[in-house]
This record gives C-alpha cells, sequence and structure tokens, in this order.
C-alpha cells in the first residue's frame, strides 16, 4: 500500500503539471505537525508497562483537480514518522528512507443538475459527531440539495470477504439515510438511519475489540439518530441521540453456538442507545463549555445485548488521558478511550484570551463505566476518576501554532488491569502545527 501510494503521488503529479493549464485547475495542501509527549503510568500502577516518551511527526499533502465548478477529483496522501524508529514504515530514523506514504483519501465528487452531489472512492465523513461514525471508508455518497435543507445517501464498504459463494457472504456494508435542514437561521435537526448488514459477520474484525464479530454470523443491525443544534452568539447548544436496536445470529460450530451469552444461545437482540449534550457560552475573550455523554453498557443478566454496540469507525475524542485528545498513542487503562461504549462522563471548561494570538483553556472531566467490569481477582469496579487538562495556544505566526498540554488523572480502581488503582497516569506534551 505504502509503495503504491508513492507511486500514485508520483504519477498525479506528472498528471498534474502535464496538463495544459486552461483545462484544469490545480489546488495544493497539507496540515503538518511534530508532537513530542510523556505519557506516564497509564496502566494505573507503577509497573511502567505503557509508560512512553516519543517525538513524531506527520505530514498530509492535498490535491485536487478541479475540473469546472461542478468537477473535482480530491486525493489526501499522510506520511508519518516516529522519531529514532527504525521500522520500513517509518522514515524517522537515520538516513530517513522509510516508504512510508499512505493513501487517505482519493475520490471524485461531481454534482448533476445543481443538486445532485456524488463522492465516489475513497474519503472521509463524520456521522453524529463521531458516536455513530468518523473516519475514511471505502464507498459513495449522494446528497441532494433542496435549499432549506439536505437529503444525503451514502454507502460504506466496511469489509470485503472475496470471491466464492462463503467469502462472498461475508462481505459487511453499511447503508444510510439522513436529512439535515434548518430551522431559521440559528437552528438545524439532522435525523439519520444507518444499517449495518452481513449473512456472516465472522470474517471481519478479529482484533477482539469494540465493533468484534468474529463470533457472529447474520448481523442486522441498524442505528436511529438525531442531531439537534442551535448557536445564538453568545450561546451554543448541541444535542446527539442514537437507539441502536436488531439481532445477532452466532456462528454453530459442532452443534456448539459460539456467541458469549453462551453455547446454547443462538441469537442475540440488540437494544442500546447513546444520549450526549454540549453547550457553550463567549463573553469576548472569556469562554465556558460543558458537556457529557452516556452510552448505555450490557448488564450480562440476559442473552440480550443492552451495550452499545460500538461499531467499526466510530472516533469520538474526548478527554486528553481517558480520550486520547490532542495525543492518541494510548488511553488510561479501563477507559474505552474513543469507542463510546458503557460509559458515562461529564465535562465543564473554560477559555480565556490573554492577547491576539495566544489563549489558555482549562477542563475537568469524571467518567465512570455503566456496568461494574470483573477483573481477574473477581472484583467488580467502575469509576475511572477525575481528570484535569489545561493547554496553552500560540499562534507563533499565521498558519503556524504551539499547543503546551498538560493532564494529570485523578483515577479511581476501574483505570487499572487488575481492579485495584495504585498510580495517578499523567501527560505532558507539546504539539507544533502548521496548516496550508
Amino acid at each position: 500500500m505504502k509503495r503504491f501510494g508513492i507511486i500514485a503521488l508520483a504519477a498525479l503529479l506528472v498528471v498534474a503539471f502535464s496538463i495544459p493549464a486552461s483545462a484544469i485547475e490545480n489546488q495544493f495542501g497539507g496540515y503538518w505537525r511534530t508532537r513530542f509527549v510523556t505519557q506516564q503510568k497509564f496502566t494505573g500502577d507503577d509497573s511502567g508497562a505503557k509508560d512512553l516518551t516519543q517525538t513524531d511527526t506527520r505530514t498530509r499533502l492535498y490535491y485536487t483537480a478541479v475540473f469546472s465548478e461542478n468537477f473535482k477529483f480530491v486525493n489526501k496522501f499522510e506520511m508519518d514518522a516516529v522519531w529514532g524508529n527504525e521500522a520500513a514504515s517509518s522514515y524517522g530514523d537515520i538516513g530517513a528512507d522509510g516508504v512510508a506514504v499512505e493513501v487517505k483519501n482519493s475520490y471524485a465528487d461531481f454534482t448533476v443538475a445543481d443538486m445532485l452531489r456524488f463522492r465516489v472512492g475513497v474519503m472521509g465523513t463524520q456521522h453524529h459527531r463521531g458516536f455513530l461514525f468518523d473516519d475514511d471508508y471505502a464507498g459513495a455518497r449522494l446528497n441532494v440539495d433542496f435549499g432549506m435543507g439536505d437529503l444525503g445517501l451514502h454507502w460504506i464498504k466496511a469489509y470485503e470477504g472475496g470471491q466464492g459463494n462463503d467469502a462472498n457472504d461475508m462481505d459487511f456494508d453499511y447503508y444510510g439515510v439522513n436529512f439535515k435542514f434548518n430551522l431559521g437561521d440559528n437552528m438545524s435537526l439532522n435525523p439519520q438511519l444507518m444499517w449495518m448488514y452481513s449473512k456472516d459477520g465472522s470474517g471481519w474484525g478479529n482484533d477482539g475489540g469494540p465493533g468484534d464479530f468474529a463470533a457472529a454470523d447474520k448481523v442486522n443491525i441498524a442505528f436511529l439518530g438525531l442531531d439537534y443544534d442551535a448557536d445564538f452568539d453568545v450561546f451554543t447548544l448541541g444535542f446527539t441521540g442514537l437507539y441502536e436496536f436488531g439481532t445477532i445470529d452466532w456462528q454453530n460450530i459442532g452443534g456448539v453456538y459460539q456467541g458469549p451469552f453462551g453455547p446454547n444461545v443462538k441469537d442475540s437482540d440488540v437494544n442500546a442507545y447513546l444520549l450526549a449534550l454540549n453547550m457553550g457560552m463567549d463573553f469576548g475573550p472569556i469562554g465556558a463549555h460543558a458537556e457529557g455523554f452516556y452510552a448505555s453498557g450490557d448488564d450480562g443478566k440476559n442473552s440480550d445485548y443492552d451495550g452499545y454496540w460500538v461499531p467499526k469507525g466510530q472516533s469520538y475524542y474526548w478527554a486528553e488521558i481517558m480520550g486520547y485528545g490532542i495525543f492518541d498513542e494510548q488511553t488510561s487503562a479501563g477507559s474505552p478511550g474513543d469507542q463510546i461504549g458503557n460509559i458515562w462522563a461529564a465535562n465543564i471548561g473554560a477559555s480565556f484570551s490573554a492577547m491576539e494570538n495566544l489563549s489558555l483553556g482549562v477542563d475537568l472531566w469524571y467518567a465512570s463505566l455503566v456496568e461494574k467490569r470483573t477483573y481477574p481477582d473477581g472484583s467488580r469496579q467502575d469509576g475511572l476518576g477525575f481528570e484535569l487538562d489545561g493547554k496553552i495556544t500560540w499562534g507563533i505566526m499565521d498558519n503556524l501554532n504551539l499547543d503546551l498540554v498538560g493532564a494529570y488523572l485523578f483515577a479511581d480502581d476501574a483505570t487499572s488491569l487488575t481492579g485495584k488503582n495504585t498510580e495517578d497516569p499523567y501527560e505532558l506534551g507539546a504539539r507544533l502545527s502548521l496548516s496550508f
């Protein structure tokens, strides 16, 4: 894939500079960052098993060929390097010759009849602020502009099983329809239905993480969601609600069903939900904000699954230590990170613009699991703890910013690998970034 990325990038540049200027407009852009971070005691003890101090660099280059007002070809490439890493996928070692170009996006974007916008290829999208989906994917989108609103249809090809009857049954697809419409100048609603389906989900997701369907046969799950947003200049408000429902049939091997609820359970009904609320107030140089979210967990009392079943592609960043934040190398033990399921969390924060190019921010989070987790020693815990995050952002010059971050988690016992927390995780870091 990485060698293909280099070849693709070179080919695009050759095409871009060989086509007459009158026939095409070439647009270039990008993003670059270098991060310095130390993350300590993220296991919740003094073992040092996940202690990390490192520097990394990410570069993203964008090239768009604009053929007309209604037709363009969009491409994004990414290069990552951990300083001193000699892996072939990194260029951060002595010699700096790693093969590290990734193709992030490559798609055609064209509008027909002034209202039908098609995007086909590999692209990125976000649904319900990331509580449902926020990632790159291969697929297609159609948006229909009705003036007062927008109707969207999308297809995400999550997994391609391959050739042949059995392999073809393992295809995994997401299908969705959403409608965003404005309620005057200050408010909007965005209802959506997303359906996830596979005749045999066992071929996809054998990593043991959220959204893993390795034990599943037929998967038939839907998400019904709603976003509400209001912006009244000094006050903003946002709400997200998601209801998940459907069924999962478990694989039968030798007369034994492979699901997590026992060898005699043929299938499970899924009934779960997620609620999120955010608000902010702007008083010129001073701002205040708050948010909270709740994603149901499974109590294990029957064969139905009541926990919010995190679909692959869901990603919502929140606290620095428990929710990835700016430095997304790892999260503290026990936290689901950006995959929001079986957790509730609340936040209050404030920001202050000390001068035109300098701002300060502070956030306080509390998080807990909805249903207690059972640990190897038999103990059951749910509290993750209070986290205090601080950030200073300095606009050094146009397009160039420096972020300084410090975070400390006053951890509870669920922030551990054993069910007994003995140390508090902390993080210090800096990020230098530019965009163009």
